[in-house]
C-alpha cells in the first residue's frame, strides 16, 4: 500500500470531478485551530506500527499567549518539538508534532505558551481526551485503551478530565426532589450514600458519599447550601436512621417518604421467619414436613406463581397453619397502597395493624412495630401524591451495580466516583467544532 498517497488524502475518486480531500483539509474541517495552521502530514512507521503525524506551525506574525496570565507576549525561544495524541484515522494513530514557544512575560517571567488543542503538560489533545471520556462511559476503561491504542493511564486522566469540567459547571438549582440510598462497594461491609435528583423532569446522580452515617450525609448537604436544600421538597429514603435524623434536621420543610421497597421486603422477611419456625416446631413434633419446599409460595405474588407452586399453595392453604394466617396478612397489606387519601390510607393501615398485634405471630408482631414508628413517615407517601417512591432510586441503584461489575472493581474509591458521576451524573462536556462520537 503506498502510505503517502494515503497522507496525502483521504479519498481519490477519479469517477467525480470533486477534487481530492486532503488530510489537512479534514483537519482544519473537524479541529479548526486559531491562530495557527496545519502545515503538513506524513506518515510514520509500516504495518501495524504505522502513524500519522500532523506537523503544526504558527500564523505569521501571531504572538504566544502566556500560559500564566493568558496574555499575549513577546516571544523568548523554541522548545524541540512535541507530540500530542489526537483521535485515529481509520484506526491509524495520529499525532500532533509542535514546537512550543516559551514566552517573556512581565508578570509571570518566561513560560511555556499556551495552546489551543492542549491544557498543561498534557500529552493528549482535548478532543482526544473528550473521545476516550465518551466511549469509556459505553465500554470498560481498559477496553476503550485497547481500541484506541493508548493506556490506561490516558483514559482514567480524560474522564477525570471531563468528570471535574462537568462538577465545575454542572446546575444545581431547581431541585425538588432527592432519594437517599446505601449501596455496598466492596468487601467487609463497606458502604457508599447515594444522593439522586429524583424531579420528573431529571433524574440525575448528585452525590457519591463514602461510608453511610451521619455525617458524611450532612457534609452533603452543608456543601449544597442552605438556600438549595430549602427548595427540596420530597426525599425518598429507607428507615436507616442516620439517614432520617440527618433529613430531619438538614431539610426540615421537606416530606420524608419512606422506602416503599424496604417495608414490603420486611414484611416478606416476617412471613418467612414464620414459616422458618413452623417448620421446626412440626419437624419437632413428629409431623409431615408439608412446609417443605414452599418458601416462594408464600413470598411471590400469585400471578407470578408457576403452576407447581399454585397447586402446592392451593393444598398448604387446607391447613391450619401459622405461615397461612401470616401470608394472608401479608397479601390483606396491599390494599394499603391502593388507597389516595392519607386518612383513609392511615385508618386502614390502624386496621391491619390491631389484626396483625391479634395473630399471635411474634414477627408479624415486630413488623407492626416497625410500621408504628414511622407511621408518620408513611403517610408522606399519599401526601406527596404517591408521585415518588422507592422504584425510582432502585432503578438507578441497579445501574451503579451494572457500572462497579462492568470494571469488577475499582482501585479506589474516587475512582469509583468519578466513574458513577461520568456514567449518572449527566454532566455538562466540554464543546469542541466536531463531535467524534
Amino acid at each position: 500500500m503506498n502510505w503517502r498517497r494515503l497522507a496525502g488524502s483521504v479519498c481519490d475518486n477519479k469517477t467525480t470531478s470533486a477534487p481530492p480531500i486532503q488530510i489537512k483539509t479534514l483537519l482544519n474541517k473537524i479541529h479548526r485551530l486559531k491562530s495557527f495552521v496545519y502545515h503538513s502530514v506524513k506518515m510514520c512507521g509500516t504495518g501495524d506500527k504505522a502513524r500519522l503525524i500532523a506537523e503544526i506551525i504558527p500564523r505569521a506574525n501571531s504572538r504566544p499567549v502566556c500560559s500564566g496570565c493568558g496574555i499575549r507576549r513577546p516571544g523568548y525561544d523554541r522548545m524541540l518539538p512535541r507530540e500530542f495524541e489526537f483521535i485515529p484515522i481509520w484506526n491509524i494513530p495520529i499525532s500532533f508534532s509542535y514546537s512550543m514557544r516559551r514566552v517573556d512575560c512581565p508578570r509571570c517571567g518566561v513560560k511555556v505558551e499556551s495552546v489551543p488543542w492542549a491544557q498543561g503538560k498534557h500529552s493528549c489533545c482535548d478532543a482526544y481526551r473528550h473521545f476516550l471520556a465518551s466511549w469509556a462511559r459505553r465500554l470498560s476503561w481498559k477496553e476503550t485503551a485497547a481500541c484506541f491504542h493508548t493506556s490506561w493511564d490516558n483514559v482514567c486522566r480524560s474522564v477525570k478530565w471531563v468528570v471535574d469540567f462537568g462538577l465545575r459547571h454542572r446546575e444545581l438549582e431547581g431541585i425538588t426532589a432527592i432519594g437517599v440510598d446505601e449501596v455496598t462497594y466492596s468487601k467487609g461491609h463497606k458502604y457508599m450514600t447515594l444522593v439522586y435528583q429524583i424531579d420528573g423532569g431529571c433524574r440525575r446522580l448528585l452525590g457519591v458519599i463514602k461510608d453511610r452515617d451521619t455525617a458524611s450525609l450532612t457534609g452533603f448537604f452543608a456543601t449544597l447550601g442552605a438556600e438549595r436544600c430549602a427548595q427540596i421538597k420530597v426525599v425518598c429514603s429507607d428507615m436507616w436512621k442516620p439517614y432520617l435524623n440527618v433529613i430531619a434536621a438538614m431539610l426540615p420543610a421537606a416530606l420524608n417518604v419512606l422506602d416503599r421497597f424496604h417495608i414490603v421486603k420486611k414484611l416478606n422477611e416476617a412471613v418467612d421467619e414464620v414459616r422458618r419456625q413452623e417448620v421446626k416446631k412440626l419437624a419437632a413434633e413428629g409431623y409431615e414436613p408439608i412446609l417443605g419446599k414452599s418458601r416462594f409460595c408464600f413470598l411471590k405474588r400469585p400471578r407470578n406463581f408457576t403452576v407447581g407452586q399454585a397447586a402446592k399453595l392451593g393444598d398448604l392453604l387446607k391447613y391450619d397453619l401459622k405461615t397461612v394466617r401470616a401470608w394472608m396478612l401479608k397479601e390483606s397489606f396491599d390494599a394499603f397502597w391502593q388507597y389516595n387519601s392519607p386518612h383513609w390510607a392511615r385508618w386502614y393501615l390502624r386496621k391491619w395493624c390491631t389484626r396483625a398485634m391479634r395473630s399471635q405471630l411474634d414477627p408479624m408482631k415486630k413488623f407492626v412495630r416497625t410500621l408504628r414508628n414511622h407511621e408518620e413517615l408513611l403517610m408522606n407517601y399519599f401526601k406527596a401524591g404517591k408521585h415518588y417512591n422507592s422504584g425510582i432510586v432502585e432503578g438507578l441503584n441497579l445501574r451503579i451495580n451494572l457500572c462497579m461489575r462492568k470494571a469488577y472493581g475499582y482501585r479506589s474509591f474516587e475512582l469509583l466516583q468519578i466513574t458513577l458521576f461520568h456514567t449518572l451524573g449527566k454532566l455538562p462536556e466540554p464543546k469542541f467544532t466536531h463531535r467524534f462520537c
